[in-house]
């Protein structure tokens, strides 16, 4: 489920940035609870005055709940550890231009 639950994650986008959020490193735990396969994420954003802040969330919290089989979604943004760029995929950092 974890898998499906991460290519749910691939479907949500920062509006600014042409890189989903899981290849951002904006992601930072996943946990599924069962019995009922309830699913923790803990997040961060590109910084704490991102524009997209009411959105993303949300974003996150309906595809994750289109995977089948999932249960209650919740999603807890942080900021510690401070997002940087390092968090990136390579992924993400060729189709940016950092590599």
């Amino acid at each position: 489920m974890k898998d499906q639950i991460v290519e749910a994650l691939k479907r949500v986008y920062d509006p600014e940035i042409p890189v989903d959020i899981y290849e951002l490193g904006l992601i930072y735990e996943i946990e599924i609870h069962p019995p009922n396969n309830s699913v923790f994420i803990l997040m961060t954003l590109t910084s704490p005055n991102c524009p997209a802040a009411e959105s993303i969330p949300v974003d996150v919290d309906r595809e994750v709940s289109l995977v089948e089989g999932v249960g209650d979604v919740n999603v807890e943004i942080t900021f510690d550890p401070p997002y940087s760029q390092d968090m990136m995929s390579e992924v993400a950092k060729l189709e940016l231009g950092f590599l």
